[in-house]
């Protein structure tokens, strides 16, 4: 019996494997020593307490100065092995910045922000710089941009000279430069797409300061802030620490405009249209003449307001149903000297079938056609099934119900050969009678086959719309067919309203009505005394305001230019959601300065979302609730 009882005793539950490791892997020796002087070795070896591995190496290892070579970084054991391929420079300060890379081969728990410094001179610099690099167009946080440091202040040290100091942007945008001698220096952002630290490219996203970054270093006092458990405070004690500046820096990064001009792509997309797409605008179209058809009068051109791609849609039916359209292209392309100068192409455009492959099919339609027929007629149906009219597709952009501030918008898939305004008819309805209503016809300015009918919509007032038949002609003889719809405006009451009074702004600022997905919805013009509105807003909807300083007054964003030293248009988030309510006005004050850069554009409609910080997981407090401690 007590056999069975000790027996019992024994089996009542299931082993508990200990507690959990917590700790972060702890330093214990290395070679070279931390903040070694004189070492010529590049081989570099750091020791902890415990098996390490490491993550997203590429991704979060810095060395500085920048490494030309690839450096080899792996984990062995209890080690972490760097081995620097590059040449040791004399007199140079070298910065191992891991991040949160190293990590415990069991748990994964981070050794934090943790960093590894030698110098191969008499002294080690220590000094830092920090700050954000945001998005110059959105003021989005820009992940994994190299920011670095030259001491040659001359315009050239960005474009010919690798950088003497490197960090790069962690998901908030944020960066550190460590390990910086005291002296004068240009700090640049560099998206480095192939990893010279150069800018050579106008691909590559970049960011400059204007002014020059001066490191220094001062005592100072913080808070700081110890917890019972994760609501309740137990202690705030205030702290001596060192601060390095600047700490503030804000860089805003942006993509120049690829100056140099070449034809990047030729594509026949349609059987009746091909397009030419251009690496950078052109003040002139290009000059085609057909090697195989006669190209005069032979095209209908769209083109874009850079005139970087035109469309050609081609008229004569003989000419589109050639298997291979040979064209010769003259255009202006820039040199090996950055010099335009004119050029001459052959172009081969194939039709994407061939005229057999095309025959094939219609033949195919055609027996499948027959054989329907034949079908009928056993049935004993000798009626004769006529061909729908094939009509001109028109695309008509008139909601029933109607907001009073937009315009109904036509559009259609092919360039057209006529328009007959007349046929065109608007109606109010006024004591159950249609009577005709005033009203504008215009192409869209900007959209290619594109257009719009403007009439002073009144509120609460039902409209109809009419288009005869014929109204519209394509170029490859289709017409409309009739059109007749009815909208109604919604009333005054529907809506909301924003007021703007805002102070900072520029002579020609633009403030701009954005929707969740950060798409433009409407532009308003910043009057002298700083004054934006927005009328006609619908309830229930959530708004969000940008403005930018419209330096050249030509109602867009421009990108910045560094070979002019010209900074991309300012941009200004309002930090406040708007969600609308009927008939009801909101009255805002906006400073453009009081708020930081980084701190006006809301959380919510980020893209660029922070990383969760690589934490100690904490998983002994669960182990102890389960077990009843």
């Amino acid at each position: 019996m007590l056999m069975i009882m000790v027996y019992s005793c024994a089996s009542m539950g299931t082993p508990d494997g200990g507690p959990y490791d917590e700790d972060p892997p702890k330093f214990v020796r290395s070679s070279p020593k931390p903040y070694a002087i004189n070492n010529k070795n590049k081989k570099i070896a750091i020791e902890f307490d415990e098996f390490v591995k490491l993550e997203k190496t590429s991704e979060k290892v810095v060395i500085s100065p920048p490494q030309l070579e690839q450096p080899e970084i792996k984990a062995s054991g209890r080690k972490v092995l760097v081995n620097l391929v590059d040449s040791l420079k004399p007199n140079t300060t070298y910065t191992i910045d891991f991040s949160d890379a190293i990590v415990d081969n069991n748990e994964g728990n981070p050794l934090g922000n943790y960093s590894f410094s030698f110098s191969t001179g008499e002294a080690i610099d220590t000094l830092e710089v920090s700050g954000i690099v945001l998005a110059a167009a959105d003021l989005e946080p820009v992940k994994g941009m190299m920011v670095g440091l030259h001491a040659d202040l001359s315009d050239s040290a960005f474009v010919t000279k690798p950088f003497d100091r490197v960090s790069r942007t962690d998901s908030r945008g944020r960066f550190i430069i460590r390990g910086i001698a005291p002296g004068k220096y240009h700090i640049f952002g560099l998206m480095d797409g192939n990893q010279n630290y150069l800018y050579d490219s106008k691909t590559e996203m970049i960011a400059f300061c204007d002014s020059v970054i001066i490191p220094s270093v001062e005592a100072a006092m913080r808070q700081d802030t110890l917890w019972k458990d994760t609501v309740t405070i137990d202690t705030i004690k205030t702290v001596g620490y060192t601060r390095f500046l600047p700490d503030n820096i804000v860089l805003k990064a942006f993509k120049g405009l690829n100056d140099r001009q070449y034809l990047s792509k030729s594509e026949r997309d349609k059987e009746n249209h091909f397009v030419l797409s251009f690496s950078a605008a052109a003040d002139t179209l290009p000059t085609l003449r057909g090697l195989n058809f006669d190209e005069k009068d032979a095209f209908i051109i769209e083109t874009t307001p850079r005139n970087d791609s035109i469309c050609y849609w081609i008229k004569d039916s003989l000419v589109y149903q050639m298997d291979t359209l040979e064209i010769q292209l003259d255009y202006l392309s820039t040199d090996t000297l950055n010099r335009l100068v004119p050029k001459t192409d052959t172009l081969y455009l194939a039709n994407k079938l061939t005229r057999e492959q095309r025959e094939k099919l219609q033949k195919k339609a055609d027996e499948e056609k027959e054989k329907q027929r034949k079908k009928r007629e056993k049935k004993g149906d000798t009626t004769r099934v006529e061909e729908p009219i094939k009509f001109l597709t028109m695309n008509v952009d008139a909601p029933s119900t109607f907001d009073i501030y937009r315009n109904i918008r036509l559009s259609f898939e092919e360039p057209l050969a006529s328009i007959d305004t007349a046929a065109l008819h608007i109606e109010i309805k006024e004591d159950s009678v249609w009577k005709p209503a005033p009203f504008f016809f215009m192409a869209d300015s900007l959209a290619p086959r594109q257009y719009q009918i403007l009439a002073d919509w009144q509120p609460e007032q039902e409209y109809q719309l009419t288009i005869d038949s014929l109204a519209f002609k394509g170029i490859y003889g289709l017409h409309t067919d009739k059109v007749q719809q009815t909208v109604k405006v919604k009333k005054m009451e529907e809506y909301g309203t924003i007021l703007l009074n805002i102070k900072g702004a520029g002579p020609s600022a633009i403030a701009e009505l954005l929707d969740a997905s950060g798409n433009v919805l409407r532009q308003q013009s910043v009057t002298a005394e700083g004054i934006a509105d927005f009328y006609f807003l619908n309830p229930s909807t959530k708004y969000y305001i940008r403005l930018f300083n419209d330096r050249n007054n030509n109602k867009v964003w421009d990108t910045g230019d560094y070979d002019k030293k010209i900074q991309p248009e300012e941009v200004f988030y309002f930090p406040k959601v708007w969600e609308m309510k009927a008939n009801f006005e909101f009255e805002e004050n906006w400073d453009l300065n009081a708020v930081p850069a980084d701190k006006q554009k809301l959380d919510e409609i980020k893209k660029q979302k922070p990383e969760e910080t690589k934490k100690i997981q904490d998983r002994n407090k669960e182990r102890a609730r389960k077990l009843g401690r």
